[in-house]
């Protein structure tokens, strides 16, 4: 038997961090080819949590290995539950809003991501990931925790 796959043969945890940037935009992910799944949508920085790991230190490790930038977490906001029907793949994901504190974002891994982006919450791309749009709506409704 192989080895079993987080989302796929069994309900996988993930995490993402909602960076923000002075102007209040929002840094986005273009997926690339192999990325777990929505390829082709654009997405908050995160990624699958390590056995043992808290959620924040992944979810800022993550962005890390991501876009090599060191990331201040000031809120938590409702999870999601991320469904992929199509995909076959069931995520719990727990998001984070949070800022820059070091560095300037690159991308670390060109096969996960094709392209990195601010927008304005009101100029978003049409493709985005379930995860990163119940995030914002957590944030354009005031529903997250500040530290």
């Amino acid at each position: 038997m192989g080895e079993l796959k987080a989302g796929k043969d069994y309900i996988g945890v993930g995490c993402g961090i909602l960076i923000f940037n002075s102007e209040n935009e929002v840094l986005l992910m273009k997926r690339g080819k192999n990325s777990k799944n929505e390829i082709g949508y654009w997405s908050q920085p995160g990624g699958a949590v390590d056995f043992n790991e808290k959620v924040k230190m992944a979810a800022r490790r993550e962005v890390k290995e991501e876009l090599d930038v060191d990331i201040e977490v000031w809120a938590q906001t409702l999870h999601t539950d991320h469904i992929i029907k199509k995909e076959h793949q069931h995520w719990i994901s727990i998001s984070f809003l949070g800022k820059i504190k070091k560095g300037i974002p690159k991308i670390m891994e060109p096969k996960k991501c094709e392209e990195i982006r601010w927008f304005s919450l009101d100029k978003l791309p049409k493709k985005i990931t379930q995860t990163t749009k119940e995030t914002i709506e957590s944030y354009l409704n005031k529903k997250y925790i500040e530290f």
